[in-house]
């Protein structure tokens, strides 16, 4: 007897939505962003800043992304409408958008809303109606976000050869316009390029020659360079190993050159943020062994960086809390004492590692976290105040020297950071791919079958804390030198985290990752500092948009992109028709042994 087919009534999540209501949804989502910059005076602090002096500000311009963005979702969202259809979809969305901030327009004229957010006042009405009044401001505020989703569709449905100039062209307008100041004073260092700062800035900022010139150059550069492309014009042959092997050269060397001279042409606070990059580097790469290769997670690790600063304050300051004023030992220079440092933090990798051997997981960060606490209780505590004079620190450590060269400024230091993360990221790159390093990942996959295979558990992740924590020693050296003081205010949980965060969003397990992340997570808010503490929201978006976009980071290892998009990889229908026989086999023997 045939079984009846049983209609199955759809859940109400898989119920679809009507293009019109999928439209609506979009449009208010994004209103209720725009909403939200507004509220928290995010708005009305970036439009205090030209991207174009007198034509575009900063607070407009998010305010014109906001509107292209919601096209665009709802262009990529109804993908299978008519052009049309998308359009009109489009335009009601962003028409909602709009609509939702001349509503607040309305509301601030009619009810007194600061007592509960201080940043609706005066000016904010002013910059949301563009001083045409109330009626005119709702008028374009609705008339341009549905002109600007629109606009946000038509772009959308372009081919690649038409958006990514227009976008690649905008951002670099974005980008001079922005960190204006800092490029201007980038640009003074001769004639030539005095002039060429003189064509595109003003005194106030980026100018509206200056930004159609920038637009220009970067588009146009970026479309030739995509139809050489498209048309199968190579300028420089790389098929062969030999040709890659020196194309990879010819990059390294670029690179090498540019990290050298950037400083140089940019100035001291650029050399301090490189600095600051560097130390992270540094530290990145350490935990990266522990982390990214043995899979032990460490919280606790800022207390190997504060080791080396200690110990090289111990032995080079000229302070009273120095070694050398109440013993025999004389006072080191910096680079007898570097070294002494390094050997210290590893001494104390080992011995921090020890109480956690057996622990693993979420637990083994809670552990480690707790021993870091207790390493900065220790160092502000009494006990040890006659030696590291608790939260006063110790004071008047020396630069380095080279012959009768002081390493006094920024850039100087830079240059030793950058020597030593040379160095050190040889170390680590000889190691990822030495047996101690399979040994690690070994561990870090599954211990019980890294055991069982004969690898000595103890001795591994003792190895792993240890040189983990000589990378950190080796930063905190260096930082010691940099502030030319040491306090324990200086080394908060916070700097673990940040460097967990670093490794995490480059890679873990990826060398190149490290650097990549101290660039975008240490770098970026560094030049970001003028907004206050606004940088960290935008830090703080920017890791979850990059966890949602690249779990697996910026330059993940190949084992970790492996094994993050194992599941998006899907068997040929081939390997699927010649594994079903095999499959009817084993059945069958499975009914015959039954």
């Amino acid at each position: 007897m045939a079984e009846q087919a049983t209609i199955r009534r759809p859940r109400r999540s898989e119920r679809r939505k009507s293009p019109l209501a999928q439209a609506a949804t979009i449009g208010f989502v994004f209103g209720v962003l725009a909403l939200y910059l507004v509220a928290v005076g995010l708005f009305l602090m970036f439009h205090a800043r030209w991207i174009i002096v007198d034509v575009l500000s900063l607070g407009h311009a998010t305010l014109l992304t906001i509107g292209i963005a919601t096209g665009i979702a709802v262009a990529r969202r109804q993908a299978e409408l008519t052009p049309s259809a998308i359009r009109l979809n489009s335009c009601l969305a962003g028409a909602i958008g709009g609509g939702m901030l001349a509503i607040l327009l309305l509301a601030m004229t009619l009810i007194d809303l600061r007592t509960v957010f201080i940043a609706l006042s005066r000016d904010l009405f002013q910059a949301l109606t563009f001083h045409v009044g109330l009626l005119g401001g709702m008028a374009i505020l609705i008339g341009a976000g549905a002109a600007l989703a629109v606009l946000g569709a038509v772009l959308s449905r372009c081919p690649p050869k038409i958006w990514r100039p227009i976008l690649i062209g905008v951002l670099a307008v974005a980008f001079f316009g922005v960190f204006q100041e800092l490029l201007q004073i980038m640009m003074q260092t001769n004639a030539v390029v005095d002039a060429v700062r003189d064509l595109l800035y003003t005194w106030d900022g980026l100018s509206l020659q200056g930004a159609i010139i920038i637009f220009a150059v970067v588009a146009g550069g970026v479309f030739i360079a995509g139809e050489l492309k498209r048309r199968g014009v190579v300028l420089v042959r790389t098929e062969t190993p030999v040709q890659r092997r020196r194309m990879l050269a010819i990059r390294i060397i670029l690179l090498v050159l540019g990290l050298i001279f950037i400083p140089v042409l940019a100035g001291s606070y650029i050399g301090q943020v490189l600095l600051l990059v560097g130390l992270y580097i540094l530290m990145g790469m350490g935990l990266n062994l522990e982390v990214g290769l043995a899979g032990l997670l460490d919280l606790g690790f800022v207390a190997f960086f504060a080791v080396g600063a200690y110990t090289t304050a111990l032995l080079t300051a000229d302070s009273t809390h120095a070694l050398a004023a109440y013993t025999a030992l004389p006072s080191l220079s910096y680079w007898a004492a570097m070294p002494i440092a390094v050997v210290m933090a590893i001494i104390v990798g080992v011995l921090f590692g020890i109480p956690v051997l057996g622990v693993r997981g979420d637990y083994l960060a809670v552990a480690t976290m707790g021993l870091g606490e207790i390493v900065r209780v220790l160092v502000q505590s009494d006990f040890a105040a006659p030696l590291l004079n608790g939260a006063q620190g110790i004071l008047q450590i020396p630069k380095p020297k080279l012959g009768g060269f002081e390493l006094a400024d920024p850039v100087d230091l830079y240059y030793l950071t950058l020597v030593a993360s040379a160095v050190a990221a040889y170390f680590a790159w000889r190691l990822e791919n030495s047996r101690l390093g399979r040994a690690w990942m070994a561990i870090r996959d599954d211990e019980d079958v890294a055991q069982a295979l004969g690898i000595n558990l103890v001795k591994i992740k003792l190895l792993a804390y240890g040189l983990g924590a000589a990378f950190a020693g080796l930063a905190g050296s260096i930082f010691a030198t940099m502030l030319t003081s040491v306090y324990p205010s200086s080394f908060q949980l916070l700097i673990s985290i940040n460097v967990l965060a670093l490794v995490i969003v480059g890679g873990m397990g990826s060398l190149p990752g490290v650097i990549v992340g101290s660039v975008a997570l240490v770098g970026l808010p560094e030049l970001l500092r003028e907004f206050g503490e606004y940088r960290y929201l935008f830090y703080g978006a920017a890791l979850i948009v990059m966890m949602r976009i690249r779990p697996e980071g910026l330059w993940p290892s190949r084992i970790r992109r492996r094994e993050l998009h194992a599941a998006d990889e899907e068997v040929p229908e081939a390997d699927v028709a010649a594994m079903e026989p095999l499959e009817a086999t084993g059945a069958n023997l499975r009914r015959s042994g039954s």
